[in-house]
């Protein structure tokens, strides 16, 4: 399908964007539909809606930030795998419990290099959504990670994770099966883990339901991508008992990208197509691409010592703080 023809979807402060659009789609049925030619009427709309998307998204909030990072065209993991590697054969299971859709991995090749590959899936329609409970892992799907990431290790392969949750699974089943230690044991073996991590979060990086596949020797994020300890909801809900300051919340958080790069906690920002990675998926992939390849080569003729001491040093120094003096 031409993307002329594929049926956006846009947000609440992409609305003179899409009224834009909606003319250009109108002029392109009249044009079909008679003999008159009024390509250069289109083209001049079609130029007026790109530099109108680029000025709105030159501006953008968190809370308008974290909308398009949820959006439901935005590319997932198995997109990604499937426009960057080749060769990816999935590989199932925890060999304790279950099989959690909501983690997906297995073996693949990039640029030729023999890999592991490791993600969150959310799901497309309503039916996958449900088997992949909306990218929100259970223990079972941690497990999974740890084990194909043990695999990598023995066989001395790179792994590529590539986060994209709102969190770990909170409901009760996932607590008997010891959700925070699944989470915790992941940290703790990716730290050590004596193979290159390549870790990018891609949509949501939701609290430790991301940190369980993101410890990694370099980190990058899409550009219009939010991580963070907490939800905008879910923090407003706390401090304030309601979602309704989600956006104030989101101010606060300091999950946008430019925010995460300042304070060192990700190592590349990887810039988006115009209007986001859900515009133009292929050319996010080939920008994608092109970032892995170069943080691959940064890490991969370190010596394991070399390697494992920095990323345990970058996983140590994460943060910034500032020491005041309490009023007198």
């Amino acid at each position: 399908m031409e993307p002329s023809v594929v049926k956006k979807s846009f947000l609440d402060f992409e609305t003179p964007i899409a009224e834009l659009e909606n003319k250009i789609e109108e002029l392109r049925y009249v044009q079909t539909e008679s003999a008159v030619d009024i390509s250069a009427e289109i083209n001049q709309l079609a130029k007026k809606s790109q530099q109108l998307t680029k000025d709105i998204y030159s501006d953008l909030t968190p809370w308008q930030i974290t909308k398009i990072a949820r959006h439901t065209e935005r590319p997932y993991t198995l997109d990604y795998v499937s426009d960057i590697f080749s060769h990816f054969v999935e590989l199932h299971g925890d060999r304790h419990f279950a099989d959690d859709l909501s983690i997906i991995g297995g073996l693949a090749r990039f640029n030729g290099t023999p890999c592991m590959v490791i993600g969150q899936q959310k799901g497309r329609d309503t039916k996958e959504r449900g088997l992949r409970n909306f990218g929100m892992s259970k223990p079972e799907g941690y497990r999974k990670a740890l084990r194909l990431m043990k695999t990598a290790e023995k066989f001395k392969l790179p792994v590529f994770t590539f986060v994209d949750t709102p969190g770990a699974y909170p409901g009760i089943d996932a607590e008997e099966r010891s959700q925070s230690e699944a989470i915790g044991r992941n940290i703790f073996e990716m730290a050590q883990l004596e193979v290159p991590i390549i870790v990018t979060i891609i949509g949501e990086g939701g609290s430790g339901g991301a940190l369980a596949i993101s410890v990694g020797d370099q980190v990058l994020m899409l550009q219009y991508a939010v991580y963070s300890v907490i939800s905008p909801e879910g923090c407003a809900s706390i401090l304030w008992k309601t979602s309704e300051r989600a956006q104030e919340a989101a101010d606060a958080l300091g999950i946008t990208a430019h925010r995460l790069k300042a304070l060192g906690v990700i190592d590349k920002i990887v810039n988006e197509p115009v209007g986001g990675a859900h515009r133009d998926p292929r050319q996010m992939a080939s920008f994608l691409k092109r970032a892995l390849n170069d943080a691959f080569r940064q890490v991969s003729d370190l010596k394991i010592p070399e390697l494992l001491d920095r990323r345990y040093a970058r996983l140590q120094g994460y943060g910034r703080f500032t020491d005041t003096k309490p009023a007198k």
